[in-house]
C-alpha cells in the first residue's frame, strides 16, 4: 500500500501506481461503510478548501465532490469561467498560482476537444496544490475509479479474466467526450480483464491511448480486442458498458462547421446501436449493465435495461461520492 499521496495530481489513473490505486479503493470502501453507519469523517479535511472550476455542466461530479468535501470537514468553491477572470483572458498559470495560495486543491472539468487536457496540464504545471481532473477531453479518472470500485463490489477484488464490453451507442444529446471509454481502457487493462471495444469505423478512440491499454493488458495478463459488431461484442459479456462518444477522430476538422455536419451525418447511420433487451440478452445471464450517466434513454439504452434488475448505474453513481472523498482525503490531506 502506498499512502504518501499528499500533493499528487489526479489527472489520469495511468500516472498512479497500482499500489496507489489500491489505497484509494481501500479508503473508498472504508468511507462508504462510515457513510452508511452515519459516522462522522469531518476530521479528514477540516477547514480545507477545494476550488472546482467547471467549463461544462455537471450533476454527479459537482455534487459528489461538493458533498464529499463537506462530509470530510472542508468547503468547495463552485466556479465557472464567468465567475473568475478566465472569462477575461486570465491564463492557466496565473489561476494556478493564485488559487494555490488560497486553498488546498483545484478540481477542473474542461472537456473541450483538443484543449481540455492541455489546460489541466498547464494548471498542474504551476500549481503547488493537487489538481484533480473532473473530466477532460482525454481522461475521466474519477469515473474510472468509481467504475472499478463498483465492479469489485459485484465480482470480487480479483477481476482477472472478467469479460467486459465497452461499446459505442447512439445518442442525440451532444457529442460526448472520448474520456470515459479511454479511461476504462487504460484502467481496466491494468487489472487483467478481457476487454472488447465495439464502435463504428467513424467513431474510433485515440490510437495512442489504445496502444497504451494494449501494453497494460499484456503486462497484466488481460486482453483487448475491437469489433464493429455490437451484437458480437455483447456475446457472453459479464459487464456491458454501452455509451456514446463523439466522432472527433473520424473527421478532418471536427471544430469546423463542415466537420460538425460530417460527424452528424456519421452519427445518423447508427441509430440501431442501442442497448435494448434483445441485445442485452446476448450477454452472460448474470451480466451487469453500467453507464456513467446521464444516459440518453431511448437512444443509448432502453428503459427495460437501465431500470432492470441487472443495472447497477445508481450504485456506480453513488460510488462517485466515496471514491472522490478518498482522492481528496489522500491528496489534500494524507501524510505530510
Amino acid at each position: 500500500m502506498n499512502t504518501i499521496l499528499r500533493g499528487k495530481h489526479f489527472i489520469t489513473t495511468q500516472a498512479w501506481e497500482k499500489s496507489e490505486l489500491e489505497t484509494v479503493l481501500e479508503l473508498s470502501k472504508d468511507l462508504k461503510k462510515k457513510f452508511v453507519m452515519n459516522e462522522l469523517t469531518d476530521h479528514y479535511l477540516r477547514a480545507k478548501t477545494i476550488f472546482m472550476i467547471f467549463f461544462e455542466q455537471s450533476t454527479r461530479t459537482r455534487n459528489s465532490l461538493e458533498a464529499g468535501i463537506t462530509q470530510l470537514g472542508g468547503h468547495a468553491h463552485d466556479l465557472t469561467p464567468d465567475k473568475i477572470q478566465i472569462s477575461h483572458g486570465e491564463v492557466a498559470k496565473d489561476t494556478a498560482l493564485v488559487l494555490s495560495r488560497y486553498g488546498h486543491g483545484i478540481a477542473i472539468r474542461n472537456c473541450f476537444y483538443g484543449t481540455g487536457n492541455y489546460y489541466l496540464q498547464e494548471v498542474s504545471k504551476h500549481a503547488s496544490i493537487p489538481v484533480i481532473s473532473m473530466q477532460d477531453d482525454i481522461y475521466h479518472p474519477l469515473q474510472g475509479i468509481a467504475d472499478l470500485m463498483t465492479m469489485r463490489e459485484k465480482f470480487g477484488d480479483n477481476l482477472q479474466g472478467l469479460k467486459v464490453t465497452v461499446s459505442w451507442a447512439y445518442a442525440e444529446s451532444h457529442a460526448k467526450p472520448l474520456s470515459v471509454p479511454q479511461t476504462q481502457a487504460l484502467l481496466f487493462s491494468r487489472y487483467g480483464m478481457d476487454l472488447t471495444f465495439a464502435f463504428p469505423e467513424e467513431f474510433p478512440l485515440m490510437p495512442e491511448i489504445m496502444e497504451q491499454a494494449q501494453q497494460n493488458a499484456r503486462a497484466n495478463g488481460g486482453s483487448i480486442r475491437t469489433t464493429q459488431d455490437m451484437d458480437e461484442a455483447f456475446q457472453g459479456a459479464q459487464v456491458v458498458i454501452p455509451k456514446n462518444w463523439g466522432g472527433f477522430l473520424g473527421v478532418e476538422n471536427p471544430d469546423s462547421e463542415e466537420g460538425k455536419r460530417e460527424m452528424q451525418a456519421n452519427l445518423e447511420k447508427y441509430k440501431d446501436w442501442i442497448c435494448d433487451g434483445k441485445r442485452f440478452s446476448l450477454a452472460d445471464k448474470q451480466a451487469i449493465y453500467m453507464h456513467a450517466l446521464p444516459a440518453d434513454r431511448g437512444k443509448e439504452v432502453t428503459d427495460e435495461v437501465i431500470d432492470g434488475e441487472n443495472s447497477v448505474v445508481y450504485d456506480e453513481a453513488e460510488n462517485r461520492l466515496h471514491t472522490s472523498k478518498a482522492i481528496m482525503a489522500l491528496t489534500m490531506g494524507g501524510r505530510p
